[in-house]
């Protein structure tokens, strides 16, 4: 039987892509899902769904702690923060990166999931429960041409760890997701527009696919719920086993299977 996820859910960023897929599981899944998110067709999505819409800044320290109170005040107690909102980055050498764009991809990245826990761990620490999910990346853990994005969601992974520690006597859990190349909206359009190319992205993984955002929030969903209730500080990739293929390379490649004798 699935587990339930009582109360007040909040998913910043969960207007499109893996927010979007977080909020409809968290929904189907029993929550009250309030979407905190900056971009326009945002209200719309939610209105359409029968969710709670609130404009919310990841990177504005006021806004996000005035939009927490209100959420507490007007909706209820939350139980769930899911910290989803970012920004990308093109793959482009250090010094052809704008040190605007790599402001940017900090200040939603690192700093505005650091913001919004801060924020809404209030309510969970006075209550002595809750559950915060960050949304990482595996580009954390490799090394890669993103030398903005990549570094602030390897923060991400320790502020988690972090943060764990720190309220995790207070019985608020904090954990992150790491997702591998996923095909959100964004990832779709970039394939179609001839600038990422499939086959190498499925090629380096071991299950041979990309990760679709239902698979992201599947992980997001039961880190959240009571069946993880022993499970903090961790950071669990979702990414079809990119992190296990690469290194393979060196000795030929993934190997098929011959037969079932194989395993």
């Amino acid at each position: 039987m699935t587990a339930e996820i009582k109360g007040v859910a909040v998913v910043t960023g969960g207007a499109s892509g893996i927010g979007l897929a977080c909020a409809e599981l968290l929904a189907r899944r029993g929550a009250t899902v309030v979407v905190l998110d900056v971009h326009p067709e945002a209200e719309a999505v939610c209105k359409a769904r029968g969710w709670t819409f609130m404009h919310g800044d990841v990177g504005d320290e006021a806004a996000i702690e005035r939009a927490a109170e209100r959420i507490e005040r007007e909706v209820g107690p939350v139980e769930v923060l899911v910290n989803s909102a970012g920004v990308l980055q093109v793959p482009v050498r250090p010094a052809e990166l704008p040190m605007s764009k790599w402001d940017e991809v900090v200040r939603v990245d690192q700093r505005g999931t650091y913001v919004a826990a801060v924020a809404f761990s209030k309510g969970m620490v006075a209550r002595r429960r809750g559950s915060i999910v960050n949304i990482a990346s595996i580009a954390g853990m490799r090394a890669m041409p993103l030398h903005a994005y990549a570094p602030a969601k390897a923060a991400v992974i320790s502020m988690t760890e972090c943060l764990a520690a720190e309220w995790g006597p207070a019985g608020v859990r904090v954990n992150a997701v790491s997702p591998g190349y996923t095909r959100t909206p964004a990832l779709q359009a970039a394939v179609d527009k001839g600038e990422r190319d499939v086959s190498a992205l499925t090629g380096n993984s071991a299950l041979g696919r990309m990760v679709e955002p239902d698979d992201i929030a599947k992980a997001v969903v039961f880190l959240a719920g009571p069946d993880a209730a022993a499970v903090t500080g961790i950071n669990l990739p979702v990414d079809c086993g990119w992190l296990v293929a690469p290194s393979w390379h060196t000795y030929g490649g993934l190997r098929q299977p011959r037969s079932g004798s194989d395993a």
